[in-house]
């Protein structure tokens, strides 16, 4: 650990940069956990900083005032410094190092659990098996509100054990959409259930990074249906062919005290924003419908039962089948200002080459899709 003059940790290595190939910056950076928060606090301070305060406006436009926030936020820490130590530390040190409240950047990473949620993104996951590269790949759409688009960011980390990940996140958050060096990825989607509430879980964004901390996919999913959670959530988990054995994809959709599983058929998972396996809850989204009904079945048969290419992938994430609610998702038709919502970014993930393709969305308007790989960072 290494320590300024006024006793702060800083990251052993630091590196913030806007590379002109990305559509968004990328902060790079190293050490222990505590470590690594600290100088993505300092790397992105700004943003972060910028982010806090927009999320406590939303926040206070459903009625919690900032007391309010910092409660929920000193529950969440409370949460995770028990259920995911290591992930509690880094944040603690992101906190630190942007100079914003701890609790407030708690509550910024339980967004989800605090807000009125819309729904968001549709998930793609093909086996190696069905590929033209051979490669296992998962891919989504990340939709939300358009205001949010100037606070996204990508995060690569690497600790002190020498494990990488990289992830698509929100400033001051510390996953969403990502793979690591042992090519393993998740993409996400948003669930809603009569569950969701419940106290003593941990939020939803320090799970997805618990569970990207994790080496092999059996690892994986014992700790996203470990850990106690507050707010229901999708996840798509993959891993890369490794050591002789083929790549691997599960579906696994996890509300407060039960989760469902979806395997592939024909090499392929799907997934969108409501409950596919757990019949066990309430779906929220029946109380008032979603275009959700039909993405992930959309997202299915556009992918077909031949073999597949990177940008028979991209096609399907810029499908405009029940536009403006799409697959391809555009800010034309919400009702009021919180119902905002828009394909922010496209991602796909080789999980084989370790490599993120992205584009800005609306991805049906993308140019192009720009590449970057963990063996071309931390030189």
């Amino acid at each position: 650990m290494i320590r300024d003059a006024e006793g702060s940790r800083q990251g052993s290595v630091t590196l913030s940069v806007q590379r002109m190939s990305l559509p968004l910056p990328l902060v790079e950076v190293e050490g222990t956990p505590g470590e690594c928060g600290v100088a993505y606090g300092v790397a992105a301070r700004s943003m972060i900083a910028a982010n806090t305060a927009n999320y406590l406006e939303r926040f206070a436009a459903t009625g919690l005032d900032r007391p309010a926030v910092r409660r929920a936020g000193t529950l969440f820490r409370a949460a995770s410094r028990q259920h995911a130590p290591r992930i509690a530390e880094m944040l603690d040190g992101v906190a630190e190092g942007a100079g914003v409240p701890v609790e407030e950047i708690y509550a910024l990473n339980g967004r989800t659990e605090l807000l009125y949620r819309n729904t968001e993104c549709t998930s793609i996951g093909v086996l190696d098996a069905r590929t033209a590269s051979g490669h296992t790949i998962l891919a989504q759409n990340w939709d939300w509100h358009p205001a949010q688009r100037p606070y996204t960011l990508l995060l690569a980390t690497r600790d002190e054990r020498g494990s990488a990940v990289l992830t698509l996140t929100e400033a001051g958050m510390l996953a969403k959409t990502g793979f690591n060096d042992a090519g393993l990825g998740v993409c996400v989607n948003l669930l809603t259930s009569d569950r969701d509430g419940r106290p003593g879980g941990v939020p939803y964004h320090v799970l997805l990074r618990a569970v990207l901390e994790q080496r092999v996919l059996g690892s994986a999913l014992r700790v996203a249906c470990s850990t106690p959670r507050s707010a229901s959530i999708n996840m798509l988990l993959g891993q890369a062919f490794a050591a002789g054995v083929p790549g691997e994809i599960i579906d696994v959709e996890v509300a407060p005290g039960d989760v469902g599983v979806l395997n592939p058929v024909d090499g392929v998972i799907t997934h969108a924003n409501h409950f596919e396996a757990l019949p066990t809850v309430h779906d929220t989204l029946r109380d008032f419908g979603s275009a959700s009904f039909f993405r992930s079945a959309r997202a299915r048969r556009l992918l077909g039962s031949g073999v597949l290419a990177e940008k028979d992938l991209q096609s399907v994430l810029a499908d405009h089948g029940g536009y403006p609610q799409s697959i391809c998702r555009h800010d034309v038709d919400a009702l009021t200002d919180e119902d905002r919502s828009e394909s922010l970014y496209a991602v796909v993930l080789d999980l084989d080459e370790r490599r993120m393709s992205i584009a800005a969305g609306p991805p049906c308007q993308a140019d192009t899709y720009h590449e970057i790989r963990l063996s071309g960072l931390f030189a």
